[in-house]
């Protein structure tokens, strides 16, 4: 299905000034019509303009069917007798065929800034008609969280924002039964499939990229690969729907309730390795400085049992949690 647009349809300002002219005629020809017979003129021609003229009173108000009023990016899929008819885009008061009636199936479907896909029940009032114009705008789908596992059996809570607009409406209306529905699917499974490569956090041995190597990518450290591979396989999806994906970013992302306290463990202990490790250098480093300064400037002779007990205490001071309390020995180290 390819869209076609109505650009050539006259402007629908001028045929409602002429069909208000008409009505206006009708009426004045109706009132000369009664003044005539009641003076005695020509019945047959008096009877036969009084006809046309309350005929159009009748029927005048079908063209009227045909103006159509679009405001800035808006759109109007028109049917006739079940087939498409074309297109309108652009502002403007329109004039189409009367008979055309507009087309959305997804009119009642709204997609909420931050929820579900949800539906508005239709009104019961009188006089209330569904809107079947289709938005052109840029807008926002941001679905609920989900969880999700991610390549190492970790189940990890993730939500999206998805920018959207509709580039087809031909597509976007008779393709899928429902875009905004079709759309909203889509993310959730596109999600689910990415997600599903890629660890929480970095880890060893695990190939992201599909090249049979080990590589660094990650949900929290590799955050802008992540969403752009979600963006090109939501886009993907909805091609044949006339959907344009332009931008997909990352809203919430962590571990689910059930793990989140023992990763939480995780992770406070890899750092404090990850610290004692760097204090231990640095402390052994300065051992290592400070026995070769001795050495070098001749200060003092140690020999090994003595080098090694300087060693253990230099450790301890430098590699404990508290201030060590020195004990001064008044006597000789010998």
């Amino acid at each position: 299905m390819q869209e076609k647009l109505l650009s050539k349809k006259p402007h629908g300002l001028t045929v409602a000034v002429i069909f208000g002219a008409l009505y206006i005629v009708a009426i004045i020809g109706i009132i000369a019509c009664v003044r005539q017979l009641s003076n005695g003129a020509d019945e047959a021609a008096c009877v036969i303009g009084g006809i046309v003229c309350a005929a159009w009173l009748c029927l005048g108000w079908i063209p009227f069917m045909g103006l159509k009023v679009l405001k800035p990016q808006e759109a109007l899929v028109l049917t006739l007798f079940g087939k498409y008819h074309g297109t309108l885009k652009g502002e403007g008061l329109y004039f189409v065929n009367p008979f055309c009636t507009s087309f959305n199936p997804a009119a009642k479907t709204k997609l909420g800034q931050s929820g579900d896909v949800t539906t508005e029940k239709p009104s019961s009032s009188a006089g209330q008609t569904t809107n079947m114009k289709i938005s052109l705008k840029v807008m926002t789908l941001s679905n609920a969280k989900q969880k999700i596992n991610d390549c190492l059996g970790n189940p990890v809570e993730i939500g999206i924002a998805v920018t959207w607009r509709v580039v087809d409406t031909a597509k976007a209306v008779f393709n899928v039964d429902n875009y905004k529905e079709f759309l909203s699917l889509q993310c959730d499974t596109a999600l689910r499939d990415i997600v599903r490569i890629y660890p929480y956090d970095v880890a060893p041995n695990v190939d992201t990229t599909g090249d049979g190597l080990a590589d660094d990518g990650s949900l929290r450290g590799s955050s802008e690969v992540v969403v752009k591979r979600i963006r090109d396989k939501i886009q993907e999806k909805v091609a044949d729907a006339g959907l344009e994906i332009i931008e997909a970013r990352i809203t919430y992302l962590a571990y689910a309730p059930e793990i989140a306290a023992a990763m939480l463990q995780r992770q406070q202990a890899s750092a404090i390795i990850d610290a004692r490790k760097m204090i231990v250098d640095g402390a052994v480093g300065m051992v290592e400085m400070a026995l070769e300064r001795l050495s070098e400037n001749h200060t003092v002779e140690l020999d090994e049992e003595r080098k090694a007990a300087m060693v253990s205490n230099l450790l301890v001071v430098l590699c404990g949690n508290k201030d060590a309390q020195p004990v001064v020995n008044s006597g000789s180290i010998y």
